[in-house]
């Protein structure tokens, strides 16, 4: 199942995606009015068989999408996590997840504007996937970390390279206001059973990127959960974004940076892609 978060006509909403458009699953869910409290809920299954046989209540053009999860409790992305991208900028290979955090303000949905802000000329992309937690959990082995995701999702770590440089923290090059993207849709997790063999790609302006599989991550995704939850208790609706692979624009020679006008796109295959333009703050 295909589900994503959106609004029309400013009033937020979530629903299935089918190929006809969106069903609106808030009068389904049985009283959760955002796609995280439907997660918390336990209420995927019942939207799946309540829409198995309904129309779409509208097209994919009238709706404006928001962020997959438009206000997680957390977003934990993971620095480091492709062979490629460590190599590509000279490190070591890291002994343990490289983990920092973003904003929910710093991201926006599918189809809608990257911004780049005016102090930097050093906006990059970082093609990912996202990984959402279903329910609350601590302590989780990794023969069991993906029984607690509710799916899976394309993500744009956008990042202010610049700013990130400051200090060895990554945090402020990762949180400039709605510089990433998340979308268009969560795949549940029954339909990508192996989140470790799937294709990732990036085009900038209909160019190739970057391209590789999720099998050479360097800590799988359980092996992410398993880490994250002897930390922290993860949440329904939690964000787990896990990593960039080689061919980010700053590592290029020439480098290659965002700017207003270019259209970037991340793409999973069994999920989908993920459009948004760039523009000027």
């Amino acid at each position: 199942m295909r589900i994503t978060s959106y609004s029309i006509d400013g009033i937020k909403s979530f629903g299935v995606v089918t190929d006809d458009g969106v069903i609106d699953a808030k009068p389904l869910a049985g009283g959760p009015q955002s796609l995280k409290d439907a997660i918390a809920a336990g209420s995927m299954d019942m939207i799946a068989e309540a829409t198995v046989k309904r129309s779409a209540d509208h097209s994919i053009d009238e709706v404006e999408f928001l962020p997959v999860i438009p206000d997680p409790d957390k977003i934990i992305a993971v620095g480091l996590n492709y062979r490629s991208h460590v190599l590509e900028g000279g490190r070591d290979i890291p002994e343990w997840p490289m983990i920092f955090t973003r904003f929910a303000n710093s991201q926006v949905g599918h189809g809608q504007p990257m911004i780049k802000p005016n102090v930097s000329e050093m906006f990059d992309f970082e093609g990912e996937m996202a990984v959402i937690i279903g329910e609350s959990c601590r302590h989780v082995s990794e023969a069991d970390a993906l029984s607690v995701v509710a799916g899976y999702a394309c993500y744009n770590d956008g990042s202010i390279r610049d700013y990130q440089r400051h200090t060895s923290q990554f945090v402020p090059g990762k949180s400039f206001y709605k510089s990433g993207a998340f979308g268009p849709w969560m795949v549940t997790a029954d339909e990508i059973p192996d989140p470790g063999a799937l294709t990732l790609m990036t085009r900038l302006n209909g160019k190739e990127m970057q391209h590789a599989t999720t099998d050479d991550l360097l800590f799988s995704i359980p092996q992410l959960i398993h880490y994250l939850t002897t930390v922290t208790e993860l949440v329904p609706g939690d964000v787990i974004v896990s990593g960039t692979t080689g061919g980010v624009g700053c590592y290029r020679d020439p480098p290659v940076f965002m700017k207003d006008g270019d259209i970037i796109e991340i793409e999973l295959d069994k999920i989908g892609v993920l459009r948004n333009p760039v523009v000027n703050e």
